[in-house]
């Protein structure tokens, strides 16, 4: 059963710094900034929403269907989606413009100077989710702004479940988008911070948020996560990582394990615990798009975990 997965393809550059940037820029100048870091350390990632959903997703054995606009440069991306078996059918090349990137330099206190282009991403809204066939299942993860909000209307308008995910394009939404969304959606998801975010545009709490969707799920980080559904809070725990590497990328992986358990009809706490330890996978490697493994190596790990088989 395929899973359409609306939402942006970029390209993720990044660099360290190897010093520290308050060393370098002198508070009483700020208003004339000039500075030039060397970065003699860097590198280029696949990314962006849909790109890591639907690779997670292909990892366990779904069915990804990404759909999103990108540029003309999109060609190297292209031959990695080819290599990883995530088919392109509906990702579209808008002529003269770039796949979305971000710039991203990181000194050694962790701090970071971003610098993000959406480029292709802002003509997401030309592509229609009535376009893919066969879908029975959707997710509406950060986007171009009308392209987050016109394929929401048309998931309901097919009748098709769907995530929302307003992610890092929450701050684009207004009170009454945000509550249209609430209306449409069959699922939320959030990070913590995101949660409270949501309660103060929208003006709902956390348990009106919950009586208008099926199910309202909340991550946090290190303390696990919880799903509000069926009238009850399931706390999901963390998944054991091997080592911290890169958080980057594991709120995708892990709202991948939502779409792979919930588009097999498992119940919340097993999906739940899909998705942790998707997310505590994704953490062990630099890169959001770099870490592998077999059904077999997830099953019994999941097992090593949690106690019990999913399958």
């Amino acid at each position: 059963m395929p899973t359409l997965i609306c939402g942006s393809f970029a390209y993720d550059t990044i660099m360290v710094f190897p010093d520290r940037f308050k060393d370098h820029i002198l508070p009483d100048q700020v208003h004339i900034l000039n500075v030039s870091f060397m970065v003699p350390e860097m590198r280029r990632e696949y990314g962006g929403c849909a790109g890591n959903i639907a690779y997670n997703l292909k990892l366990l054995g779904g069915d990804p269907l990404p759909m999103g606009t990108v540029g003309e440069d999109f060609e190297p991306y292209a031959q990695w989606m080819d290599r990883c078996g995530v088919p392109r059918v509906h990702v579209k090349v808008v002529p003269a413009t770039y796949t979305a990137q971000a710039f991203i330099t990181t000194d050694l206190d962790d701090n970071q100077i971003t610098a993000f282009h959406p480029g292709a991403m802002g003509r997401s809204h030309l592509l229609k989710v009535g376009q893919a066939k066969g879908v029975k299942l959707g997710i509406v993860s950060p986007d171009g702004r009308d392209g987050m909000i016109e394929h929401a209307a048309q998931f309901t308008e097919a009748g098709i479940p769907f995530i929302f995910d307003p992610g890092q394009g929450m701050p684009m939404f207004k009170a009454p988008e945000l509550d249209s969304f609430l209306d449409q959606a069959t699922y939320l998801t959030l990070n913590d911070y995101e949660a409270k975010l949501f309660q103060e545009k929208s003006g709902r709490s956390l348990k009106e948020m919950t009586a208008r969707v099926k199910a309202l799920i909340v991550t946090k980080g290190g303390s696990g996560s919880e799903i509000h559904a069926d009238g009850k809070v399931h706390v999901i725990p963390v998944a054991r990582a091997m080592r911290v590497a890169d958080p980057t990328g594991c709120g995708d992986a892990y709202r991948a394990g939502l779409l792979y358990g919930i588009a097999r009809g498992m119940d919340w706490d097993t999906i739940g615990r899909i998705a942790a330890l998707m997310g505590a996978i994704k953490i062990e490697h630099h890169g959001t798009q770099r870490h592998e493994f077999t059904h077999d190596e997830f099953v019994e790990r999941f097992h090593d975990n949690f106690g019990y088989r999913f399958v």
